[in-house]
C-alpha cells in the first residue's frame, strides 16, 4: 500500500489517464526529493488543467529524474470560474500577491494593464505564470489562469467583449457618488449566480486618472464599483473585490 501525501500537488503539462506514466521536470524532482522528502512508494496528486485530478505513485526517484505511475482519478475536471481580472502592475511583491490571490479566488484570465499612473513598466509574464501555478497547487484548484502579455489600458478596452461586464474599482467612488456599492451590484439577480461573464479592473497605487475614469464610465459594458470609504492598496482592493464576488456566487450555488 502506498503512503498518500495529499498535501503535495503538482501541475504537469502531460496528459493524465489511468495507469499512465508521468515524468516530472528537474525542478519538480528537486522539490519532491529535497523539500518534501518524497520516497519511492509515496503517492501525490497531479493535475493539468483539463483531465481532472489524479493520484500517482512514485516508481523511481534519483538526483535528476522522477517517474510516477497514475493510479486513480480523485476529482473530475470542473468548469472554470468565469471571471477575468485586468490589473495595473504595482511593486514586484504586491503584483505577486495580486496574481496569487486572484488564482486562489478562481480568476480564469489575468490581464496586466498599463494605465496613466502605472509606475511599473515591465511585466514578467513567465514569472507570474509560475506564481499562478504554485497558488493553484496550494489551493487545490484544477486549472491555472491564463496570463496575457501586458497591454495599455485602451488596447485592453478595445478588445474587451461587450457581453462581459467590466467592474471598475473606483477608489473615490464612495465620495463622488459615481460608483455603486459592490455588494448592491454583486448580490443582484443579474450577477449573483455567476452565470453572466464578468471582469474586474483595478488601478495602480495612484489610482486611475480622471480622464481614464471619464472614458470608462461612457462604455456600455462598464459598471464602476466602490468598496467603501477607505482608500485601499491596489492589492487589497483586488483581494476584497474578488472575495466579495466569490462569496456571493458560492452562496447562490449552495
Amino acid at each position: 500500500m502506498y503512503k498518500a501525501r495529499n498535501n503535495v500537488r503538482l501541475y504537469v503539462s502531460s496528459a493524465l489517464s489511468a495507469n499512465g506514466p508521468v515524468e516530472l521536470t528537474a525542478g519538480q524532482q528537486h522539490y519532491l526529493a529535497q523539500v518534501m522528502r518524497i520516497k519511492v512508494g509515496d503517492s501525490i496528486l497531479l493535475f493539468n488543467g483539463s483531465d481532472g485530478e489524479w493520484r500517482a505513485s512514485i516508481k523511481a526517484i534519483s538526483k535528476k529524474t522522477c517517474t510516477l505511475q497514475i493510479t486513480e482519478q480523485t476529482r473530475e475536471q470542473e468548469k472554470p470560474f468565469d471571471v477575468w481580472l485586468a490589473f495595473a502592475p504595482v511593486k514586484k511583491t504586491r503584483t505577486d500577491f495580486i496574481v496569487e490571490k486572484a488564482t486562489e479566488m478562481g480568476v480564469e484570465r489575468l490581464l496586466p494593464v498599463f494605465t496613466d499612473f502605472t509606475a511599473s513598466k515591465r511585466v514578467n509574464t513567465e514569472r507570474l505564470h509560475t506564481i499562478a501555478i504554485e497558488a493553484a497547487e496550494q489551493c487545490h484548484r484544477l486549472d491555472v489562469p491564463v496570463i496575457d502579455p501586458a497591454q495599455k489600458l485602451d488596447e485592453v478596452i478595445q478588445q474587451w467583449p461587450e457581453s462581459r461586464t467590466l467592474f471598475v474599482l473606483d477608489e473615490l467612488g464612495h465620495e463622488t457618488g459615481k460608483a455603486e456599492p459592490i455588494l448592491n451590484v454583486l448580490e443582484s439577480p443579474e450577477y449573483n449566480t455567476g452565470a453572466k461573464p464578468v471582469g474586474f479592473l483595478t488601478g495602480p497605487e495612484g489610482g486611475f486618472s480622471a480622464q481614464e475614469l471619464d472614458g470608462l464610465r461612457k462604455l456600455p459594458f462598464v459598471r464602476p464599483l466602490t468598496l467603501g470609504s477607505r482608500i485601499l492598496r491596489a492589492e487589497t482592493a483586488v483581494a476584497a473585490a474578488l472575495a466579495c464576488y466569490r462569496a456571493t456566487v458560492d452562496k447562490a450555488r449552495i
